[in-house]
């Protein structure tokens, strides 16, 4: 069976993060010229998990067995936002932390992002078989475009789902906007491949051929 739009967009947001995560993996990443690479990973990471609680979730929930489904989501994704918090804090040498190994903490997040990985695989070939290729790809631009104005640091302790959850969504990221201004912390958005703005991802997405191939 094709792959639809909406996979092939996920896998191609799980490979940017892994491809983000894999500097921030290295020992000398805990350096300050290298901080950056942690805080990098760390933004595109949250802004996908908010993004696809707001986009993703809805239609998650009206599957078969959608509630559970959702919780079984929402609960990976607490954790891994947790885990993400305690590796910005280790990094920055915050004393209730310190007790941590690195590398017990990367464990951990590359076994929530494994399943992470997996739930979305999942739900997106199931929300692929509810819904038409208009309506998939239109799903498919809507969690693209959430990605962008989505909170950059892990907020677990808030609501994650419904109406709750997106108001608190909006309010984090305006306030996580002053921090990282604050900080000087730059999100890397040439991460969020958009179908708009990206011709290489959008026909790929579409199956269309390249401009160069037509030129040939």
């Amino acid at each position: 069976m094709t792959a639809s739009t909406l996979e092939l967009a996920l896998n191609y947001e799980h490979e940017k993060i892994r491809e983000l995560a894999a500097p921030a993996h290295q020992p000398a990443a805990a350096r300050p010229d290298r901080r950056h690479e942690t805080d990098w990973f760390y933004a595109i990471a949250a802004q996908h998990l908010a993004a696809a609680e707001d986009v993703l979730l809805p239609h998650v929930r009206r599957l078969p067995d959608g509630r559970s489904l959702v919780s079984t989501y929402v609960g990976n994704a607490r954790q891994l936002e947790r885990s993400l918090r305690f590796l910005k804090a280790r990094q920055y040498g915050d004393s209730r932390v310190l007790h941590l190994h690195p590398d017990d903490v990367w464990q951990v997040i590359d076994r929530l992002l494994d399943e992470h990985e997996r739930l979305e695989a999942e739900y997106s070939r199931m929300i692929g078989e509810e819904l038409d290729n208009q309506g998939v790809s239109a799903l498919t631009d809507q969690l693209l475009t959430a990605e962008e104005t989505a909170p950059t640091r892990a907020h677990p302790y808030t609501p994650h789902t419904g109406t709750a959850g997106r108001l608190a969504h909006r309010m984090w990221r305006l306030a996580d906007n002053a921090w990282d201004s604050a900080e000087g912390r730059v999100v890397p958005t040439k991460y969020h491949a958009h179908p708009k703005r990206d011709s290489a991802l959008s026909n790929y997405l579409r199956g269309s051929r390249m401009p160069e191939a037509d030129k040939d």
